[in-house]
């Protein structure tokens, strides 16, 4: 046995996962939680990525962090409910073309938050500093990145 198909084999015999598949309310529960945790991201995501780029008038300094905190429980409510979904069919959603993109799109959203926030320029625009145009290219790029990933998400039903 290769060890893919060992890993995904015992991901599916994991306690979790079975109570997944033998529990409509459970599976219902998770992701509904994969659903809050997604809306948590795009919910603060996207208005800090539209004020860092000039959209709007909310003070930075104000707004900025606690937009910034609320994606950050967003991203890990979505990432250990979406990994646990994905323990139901582990070997289904290998194959997904969809599910590899948004795991791609997640995976380069994720490297692009770890550049902002590694970015002096960045923290000092949260903090309501000025805001540099490679801070608002990272916003773009974010914002981007994220909806491309709800899209590539809601893909995996119809393939």
């Amino acid at each position: 046995m290769e060890l893919l198909d060992w890993l995904a084999s015992w991901l599916a015999s994991w306690p979790g996962a079975t109570w997944l598949r033998g529990s409509g309310t459970a599976y219902l529960v998770v992701n509904a939680a994969h659903i809050l945790g997604i809306g948590l991201i795009l919910g603060a995501i996207l208005p800090l990525d539209a004020r860092l780029m000039g959209i709007g008038r909310a003070p930075l300094g104000v707004v900025g962090p606690l937009l910034s905190r609320a994606a950050a429980v967003g991203v890990g409510l979505a990432l250990l409910t979406g990994f646990w979904l994905f323990t139901v069919r582990p070997i289904h959603y290998a194959g997904n073309a969809a599910f590899l993109a948004k795991l791609a799109l997640v995976a380069l959203a994720l490297v692009n938050v770890a550049i902002q926030h590694a970015n002096p320029a960045y923290r000092r625009a949260l903090a309501g500093g000025a805001v540099s145009v490679g801070v608002r290219t990272s916003a773009a790029a974010s914002a981007l990145l994220w909806l491309a990933a709800l899209l590539a998400g809601r893909w995996i039903g119809f393939l």
